[in-house]
C-alpha cells in the first residue's frame, strides 16, 4: 500500500515499550489455536486470555519494558496511515448517508492489555471492544498468520485485519451488534454462532467497502494479500489445520470461501447497503 508521507490518525495509542506484562509461555498448541480460533473476534476475543492462562497452569513470564525499533517505529506509522484512510472514507461514507461517523481508537500493545471489556493477552488476536470503541492489537500476530498458517503477509495483510476490526465499530455505531446479541438469545448454539459468522462476515464485507474506496492507495498484489490472510483464517481452514476435520456447526467467524467472497464482495460494489450477511447465510 501506498503509505509514505501520508496523513497519520492521531487516534493510536502506541503502549508496545510500555506494556509488556503478562505473557503465557508452555502453551504451544494451545495458544496457537487460541489466536487464531478468535483472530478478527469482534467483541469476543479478550474473553480467552484468562482461559488461556488457567490452561497452562499459570506458567506466565514478565516481559521487561523496551525501546521500539526502527521497523517497530515504522509499523506504527504504517497503522497511523491506515487508521486515518479508515477515518477519512468512513466519515464520507456516513455523511453520504445522512450520519456522522465516531472515530474509534486503536491501541497498539505487547503481550497483554487491560480494556474496558477485560484483559487479554496476544494469544487473544487482534480484537475491537465496543466497551470503549477501541480496537486492540499486538503486531506480533500477523507473524504468527504468516509462518504457521500460510498467508502471504504483506502490509495490506495488516490494513485489512485494520479494517475488519473497524467494520466492528460500524457495526456498533450503527447497532448492528447489540441487534445481534439480542437475537442470539434463547438460540441454539448452533444457531447463536450462525449470527456470529454473519456479523464477522459483514466485518469482512466493510473491509472490501474500505478497499474498494481507497484503490488510489493500493499496490499491485495488495488485495491478493488481503485474500490471502482472509482465507488462511476461515474456521474450516483453521478446524482442518488444528483438529484434521470441520464442524460447520461450530464456525463462529465463517469459512474460507466465505471470508474471501464477502471482502471481494465489498471491494467490488463499495455499496454499504449490500453487506446483507444476516439475511443470506442461514
Amino acid at each position: 500500500m501506498k503509505w509514505q508521507g501520508r496523513r497519520q490518525s492521531d487516534n493510536v495509542e502506541d503502549r508496545r515499550s510500555i506494556s509488556g506484562g503478562k505473557i503465557a509461555v508452555g502453551g504451544g498448541v494451545i495458544g496457537i489455536i487460541v489466536l487464531l480460533l478468535n483472530v478478527f473476534g469482534g467483541e469476543t476475543g479478550k474473553q480467552i486470555a484468562p482461559v488461556l492462562e488457567q490452561m497452562q497452569g499459570g506458567q506466565t513470564q514478565t516481559e521487561a519494558a523496551a525501546p521500539l525499533s526502527k521497523e517497530d517505529e515504522e509499523m506504527g506509522n504504517f497503522v497511523r496511515v491506515t487508521l486515518a484512510d479508515t477515518e477519512d472514507i468512513w466519515s464520507k461514507i456516513f455523511e453520504e448517508h445522512g450520519m456522522t461517523y465516531k472515530n474509534p481508537k486503536l491501541v497498539l500493545f505487547r503481550g497483554s492489555v487491560q480494556t474496558a471489556c477485560g484483559g487479554a493477552s496476544s494469544a487473544s488476536g487482534p480484537f475491537y471492544c465496543p466497551g470503549d470503541q477501541k480496537v486492540y492489537m499486538d503486531l506480533a500476530f500477523f507473524e504468527e498468520l504468516k509462518t504457521r498458517f500460510g498467508a502471504k503477509g504483506g502490509d495490506f495483510a495488516i490494513a485489512y485485519v485494520i479494517a475488519h476490526e473497524i467494520g466492528h465499530h460500524i457495526q456498533t455505531l450503527l447497532g448492528t451488534s447489540a441487534k445481534m446479541r439480542q437475537e442470539q438469545e434463547g438460540k441454539s448454539e448452533a444457531e447463536a454462532n450462525k449470527l456470529s459468522v454473519a456479523l464477522e462476515l459483514q466485518a469482512d464485507f466493510y473491509a472490501g467497502v474500505w478497499a474498494h474506496y481507497n484503490q488510489q492507495n493500493l499496490d499491485t498484489g495488495d488485495i491478493d494479500e488481503a485474500l490471502s490472510a482472509a482465507n488462511a483464517v476461515g474456521d474450516d481452514a483453521i478446524q482442518s489445520k488444528m483438529q484434521g476435520h470441520v464442524v460447520p456447526d461450530s464456525f463462529t467467524h465463517g469459512s474460507s470461501e466465505q471470508r474471501m467472497y464477502w471482502f471481494k464482495k465489498g471491494f467490488k460494489t463499495g455499496d454499504i447497503k449490500q453487506g446483507t450477511t444476516f439475511e443470506e447465510i442461514q
